[in-house]
């Protein structure tokens, strides 16, 4: 079978949804490559980097959506390259099937299959096919580069003979893979870096990159990411309250605000009021990603940058990965081949739509002449985190009362061991002669001062522990080869054993020691 990659014809998109790698990668998997003239220019590859790669190239789109029995692109196509679509085609794209009830009916009208980059579920096995999570991670990245470019200063804070520079300080709203992807920029660059995110679980993942979680004084159970496909859950009116009550107290503080908040198929929640932006400092910059959407904030204008009254730069633009093409092309060029080899499962150049398949089926939209959107839940779904129990707090009389008790039960069990022992010990010496008394006596204390050692170590610390157990075996060996040239066959062997188990745990140790601190050295 051919996959073909037309020329974007939306305006201004940059991207290209075949590169040359990702070519010779579905060669191996059995298919010819087809390209239409120009098409990865944007991108920054020629038509010869595609011949190159044993692509070929054909003049016009037509004669590539003749030709080809798989078409893979970025954008939603438009109602002219539907026109293209016949029995049997197979269309691999973004389609934003939520909010295009034409494009789906002329799919289902013309009998092709179509697959919508952006229904990949997330789950752990398509991470490699998640269209989204790849463009949203370079979105996030040029946003704070954009910030940068209309800010009037360092991100980093500076002390130099000319004066002192304070560190920008950056507010990022919304943790998904943009919002992190912008603070892991953000922190990188020197700036004092804020997130906010209504799942709990995103705080320590902030926290692990270097910025400041920001928490709101305020007691609701918000639903786990992972319930909800990885997207934050809608949040109750008195929460929305209490989070605009402290965006309006970090408003005057901030110099760059980067709102990612988006969930699928839903209009932008509303976050940055115009209240709020009237509150920033003159010169401070609003990246709003969610602009294709309405925008988190309320001044934001879809795809233009605008410099409100009070000198405020509100960036609104909807191609950050069209920015950076090549990047964007690479990875998106990436998610489809991926999706391409869980197709081809015996690499012959043929497709198996098996929809059976979570990720298959969740990311087709029309199949076989039927609309097949919205897909059921995937069957394996991602595992939300468990709730933290609260652990009630001891008043200092409970403490108290609690270390009494323990003390006393440990004084016990140790009273008992000790009389249990004692009492052994003199059965034992009623009827065994004294010269055996004598050893017995010193490996029964031996046993109870090691197991009492060894019992009170972290499990943590087991492993460094058997290097000093290095000396205890040196001890075994020394009393093994005393007794190795005794008379008796008997304790000739069970000297030999001796030996050979303890040298074993020497050596043992001595690697394992030698391993643990190769953990440790920079090279």
């Amino acid at each position: 079978m051919i996959i073909g990659t037309p020329k974007e014809v939306f305006a201004g998109e940059a991207r290209v949804a075949m590169t040359p790698a990702s070519a010779l990668d579905l060669q191996k998997l059995g298919y010819e490559c087809m390209i239409e003239t120009g098409a990865g220019a944007g991108a920054g590859y020629s038509d010869a980097d595609y011949k190159a790669a044993g692509v070929s190239v054909k003049k016009t789109a037509a004669a590539l959506w003749k030709d080809a029995d798989i078409i893979a692109k970025v954008r939603q196509p438009e109602a002219e390259e539907l026109k293209y679509l016949k029995a049997g085609k197979t269309l691999i794209s973004f389609f934003n099937p939520a909010v295009n009830d034409a494009g789906m009916t002329a799919a289902k009208t013309k009998g092709a299959n179509v697959i919508a980059m952006e229904m990949v579920p997330r789950i752990s096995r398509a991470q490699k096919m998640d269209a989204l999570s790849s463009m949203a991670n370079i979105a996030g990245y040029r946003a704070v580069i954009e910030a940068g470019n209309n800010f009037g200063r360092f991100f980093t804070g500076q002390i130099t003979a000319a004066g002192k520079v304070p560190p920008a300080k950056v507010l990022v709203v919304g943790a998904g893979v943009a919002g992190l992807a912008a603070i892991g920029t953000s922190t990188s660059l020197g700036a004092i870096t804020y997130a906010f995110d209504v799942r709990p679980e995103v705080a320590e993942q902030v926290e692990s990159m270097g910025a400041e979680f920001v928490y709101l004084d305020f007691e609701e159970d918000q639903q786990d990411g992972a319930a909800t496909g990885g997207y934050a859950a809608v949040s109750s009116p008195e929460f929305r309250e209490a989070q605009l009550a402290k965006f309006r107290e970090l408003a005057p503080e901030v110099d760059i605000v980067i709102t990612t908040a988006l969930i699928p198929n839903r209009e932008a929640p509303e976050l940055w009021t115009e209240d709020m932006v009237k509150a920033m400092k003159p010169g401070s910059v609003i990246v709003d990603l969610a602009a294709e959407k309405g925008g988190n904030c309320k001044l934001t204008v879809m795809d233009e940058k605008i410099v409100t009254e009070n000198g405020v730069t509100i960036i609104g633009y909807t191609d950050f990965p069209s920015r950076m093409a090549t990047q964007a092309s690479n990875l998106y060029a990436t998610n489809i081949r991926h999706m391409m080899t869980d197709l081809t499962p015996e690499k012959d150049g043929q497709i198996n739509h098996n929809m059976e398949d979570d990720v298959i089926r969740g990311a087709t939209v029309t199949h076989e002449g039927e609309i097949t959107f919205p897909p059921p839940p995937p069957k394996v779904a991602a595992i939300a985190a468990k709730p933290k129990v609260e652990v009630k707090e001891l008043t200092p009389e409970e403490k108290r009362a609690a270390e009494v008790a323990a003390f006393k039960q440990q004084t016990k069990n140790q009273v008992t061991l000790l009389a249990v022992g004692a009492v052994l010990l003199l059965s034992v010496g009623l009827v065994a002669p004294a010269s055996f008394m004598q050893h017995f006596i010193v490996f029964v204390l031996a046993v109870f001062v090691g197991f009492q050692v060894i019992w009170g170590v972290a499990h943590s610390l087991h492993t460094p522990l058997m290097a000093v157990t290095n000396a205890i075996s040196s001890i075994i060996i020394l009393g093994a080869l005393m007794q190795i040239g005794s008379g008796s066959f008997l304790v000739i062997l069970l000297s030999a054993l001796s030996v050979f188990m303890a040298g074993i745990n020497i050596f043992g140790g001595f690697l394992v020691t030698r391993r643990m601190l190769a953990m440790f050295q920079k090279s």
